[in-house]
């Protein structure tokens, strides 16, 4: 395992769930951390909670002015990045396509691709500059397969994938690592946000053991502390109760 004590990582959506997860255990790393997410007063309170150094953003992943100017006004013991952890994200309605309401498609779309890509795009030529890093991009099962009532949010994750393959590529020789974390059914606020209605959103989570924020968090901590020459690729991690090609019946569970 190579240390990430000082390592600077950069994590996007950390006010909660898996962003959160990561925070709490890469500070037990010895890990510094820019956290961001727009929820300004929970990245206030997680910042108060860990033992090690943390820089706050408010940041709306889907705005490429503020991500550009974010990063560009990190203090300089702050800008050289040595891991990005794309995990904002969401689901919106559960429509069918023909039913949806534009503005769920739209922001799917502008978080789960544009925001993947305008953070990516900001932080990664100090990498290429500086010859070292990883990016982490968090893609889902849904980026393995297609349901009904979920095409759009299926399609945003198919797209992390295509670009955390072709991003592989294009850094291959540069010393930049990229990896595709594929979680199923994790018990955070993901259904809430998606349904909008907490006991629907909690009936998702009956009758089996779903994933927690901290199985994905510990997942993503391996990939980061592998030795240099070691790249995870990908890593699909479902609860023993859900077959990699059973998103569909997560789905109807959400829309019942």
């Amino acid at each position: 395992m190579t240390s990430l004590k000082n390592k600077i990582v950069f994590i996007t959506g950390a006010s909660a769930g898996i962003g959160e997860a990561c925070a709490k255990l890469l500070a037990e790393q010895g890990a510094k951390l820019i956290l961001t997410a727009r929820r300004l007063e929970r990245l206030e309170a997680l910042k108060k909670e860990l033992k090690t150094s943390v820089y706050i953003i408010q940041l709306d992943v889907s705005d490429a002015k503020a991500v550009e100017q974010a990063i560009d006004a990190l203090p300089e013991d702050w800008k050289n990045i040595d891991i990005l952890i794309n995990n904002a994200g969401l689901a919106s309605g559960l429509d069918l396509l023909a039913e949806a309401d534009i503005k769920q498609l739209d922001l799917m779309i502008d978080t789960n691709i544009k925001g993947l890509l305008y953070v990516t795009r900001a932080i990664l030529p100090r990498m290429i500059e500086n010859q070292t890093g990883h990016i982490i991009n968090l893609a889902s099962i849904s980026g393995h397969i297609v349901y009904q009532r979920g095409v759009v949010y299926c399609a945003t994750k198919h797209a992390v994938r295509a670009i955390t393959n072709g991003l592989r590529q294009e850094v291959h020789g540069k010393n930049i690592r990229v990896t595709d974390i594929s979680p199923g059914a994790v018990e955070t606020e993901f259904s809430l946000v998606r349904l909008e209605d907490t006991e629907k959103a909690a009936k998702v989570y009956e009758g089996y053991d779903p994933l927690n924020a901290c199985d994905i968090a510990d997942a993503i901590v391996y990939a980061v502390s592998r030795p240099a020459h070691v790249n995870i690729n990908e890593i699909v991690i479902t609860p023993t109760a859900q077959l990699v090609g059973a998103a569909l019946s997560v789905a109807k569970r959400q829309a019942s």
